[in-house]
């Protein structure tokens, strides 16, 4: 937040969760930005960083727990475990964002965004901007401004900090085993999706849940 401008506003969704059919999912894969700023793992959620904000300058909206729905899906953190778990300093559910955010951006002069990932959250976004553009003669103050924010924090993310490379190093380390063991099983008669089963089953023994790159 020290590289943001003051009086700005940053909104980073996190990923959506994809479907397969009508009730079966796709693995669901975090958006890396998204979770390089918070390490929440859940779709659907939200972070809005408000430099200055008196009761709290990192934000989450995200889903609410529900137990029915854990059965099935897994753990929900909920508003109350994004701020224990990881660390937000004030948090909300997914459901109310239209009638709280707006409330957030209003009166900041700037709002980081990376425009053009999500046709459907960009859409949320200038809705959410136009609604406050709908009051200025009532003295509402909308932002004048869009920044990118992809050129900043991806520059972050280039500077790796020790656990990170602690979690790099064990992921290679996963990775040449897996290979090993996949040349190892190679043989003539062998087919291809019988070697990827190799590759998935030590990479699964060695604690990385999903690949990097899929099997070519």
């Amino acid at each position: 937040m020290a590289l943001m401008e003051p009086n700005s506003i940053a909104v980073i969704p996190s990923a959506r969760q994809q479907y397969r059919n009508r009730d079966s999912e796709y693995p669901f894969r975090q958006d890396s930005d998204f979770l390089y700023l918070t390490g929440f793992p859940e779709p659907d959620a939200v972070l809005v960083l408000v430099p200055g904000r008196r009761h709290g300058q990192c934000v989450i909206f995200c889903r609410d727990r529900d137990p029915a729905r854990e059965l099935w899906d897994g753990y929900r953190a909920g508003p109350e475990g994004a701020v224990e778990r990881y660390g937000a300093d004030d948090a909300f559910p997914v459901g109310d964002i239209d009638d709280i955010l707006p409330g957030l951006i209003e009166g900041r002069e700037r709002v980081y965004y990376s425009m053009g990932r999500s046709r459907g959250f960009d859409a949320r976004l200038m809705g959410w901007v136009n609604s406050i553009r709908e009051r200025e003669s009532s003295g509402a103050v909308p932002p004048g401004e869009f920044t990118d924010l992809d050129h900043m924090l991806h520059e972050l993310r280039l500077v790796k900090s020790a656990g990170e490379l602690r979690v790099m190093r064990r992921a290679a380390q996963v990775t040449a085993e897996a290979h090993c063991a996949a040349m190892r099983a190679c043989r003539p008669g062998l087919y291809e999706y019988q070697l990827e089963a190799e590759l998935a089953y030590a990479w699964a023994r060695g604690g990385a849940r999903f690949p990097a790159y899929p099997a070519i």
